[in-house]
């Protein structure tokens, strides 16, 4: 079954060549090298059907492929779209960001416009000290700059700073829904009522009754004491009741525990 339709798909995208060339002038079909046989059948079924002295012409070029060998394409999963609907900025701009340095020093070379020295000078750079990542870095702000702009590289840095660096409570509101989601993918959940919001909830409650951020009310006491516990980016202290007041775009509410544990208690 998946032969036929391998032969069935190579007529079909001859058959649309012929389609283009007969109706729109279209002479040249251009693809990843994957796609010759498939444009070469197009080709041929024009010279074929119209006559040998019709010309078409065929143009690949090799496949970009991640470090693992698989193409980079929209088929893939863990890619990205140019649609900041489909990829937001902050999203786009972290996958540049964490590419391997083998895709990085390849991919730096095909997305970008910067010259062959600058390119060949943050190889050397970054190969003295791979940790700092130089290379993904200059790569997710150039790309990101070119598809998007300044302004939205200058907004997925801040967002990035929220969850890896020091950031405000006013950098964590400006952030669109999706933003904020795409920022805090993966950190754990919990929920909450918005009844017992609009009641009330003493903090201590709010962190190991209403919610698991916290095994015991004793445990969270200390960590409150202790100036541990932060509430969308703003540390509390135990007279502090949970509201309404403290939702982000009217359902969500961000709880850091220590430096580096967060959760996003999601109301209901």
């Amino acid at each position: 079954m998946r032969r036929i339709l391998c032969i069935t798909y190579q007529l079909l995208q001859g058959y649309d060549f012929l389609w283009l060339y007969q109706h729109k002038n279209c002479k040249l079909q251009l693809g990843g090298n994957d796609q010759w046989g498939n444009i070469t059948t197009g080709t041929e079924l024009i010279r074929r059907t119209l006559g040998f002295e019709n010309e078409a012409f065929a143009l690949t070029c090799p496949l970009i492929t991640k470090a693992d060998g698989k193409k980079f394409g929209k088929t893939e999963s863990g890619n990205i779209w140019l649609d900041p609907k489909r990829t937001t900025p902050y999203k786009f701009y972290q996958f540049w960001l964490n590419v391997s340095d083998e895709d990085a020093e390849k991919y730096i070379k095909i997305f970008t416009s910067l010259e062959k020295d600058v390119i060949d000078g943050l190889i050397e750079e970054h190969k003295k000290d791979p940790g700092l990542r130089v290379l993904q870095k200059r790569l997710a702000q150039e790309v990101t700059v070119l598809v998007h702009s300044q302004e939205a590289l200058d907004a997925a840095i801040e967002a990035s700073n929220i969850l890896f660096g020091k950031a405000t409570k006013d950098a964590l509101v400006k952030l669109d829904e999706q933003t904020f989601l795409d920022v805090f993918d993966g950190v754990p959940q919990e929920h909450v009522t918005r009844a017992d919001l609009e009641a009330g909830i003493p903090v201590v409650d709010f962190m190991a009754v209403n919610t698991h951020v916290f095994p015991s009310k004793n445990e969270a006491r200390k960590m409150v004491q202790g100036n541990g516990v932060s509430v969308n980016k703003d540390k509390v202290t135990l007279d502090k009741m949970m509201t309404p007041d403290d939702l982000i775009d009217g359902k969500y509410i961000l709880v850091q525990k220590g430096k580096k544990n967060y959760y996003l208690v999601v109301v209901d």
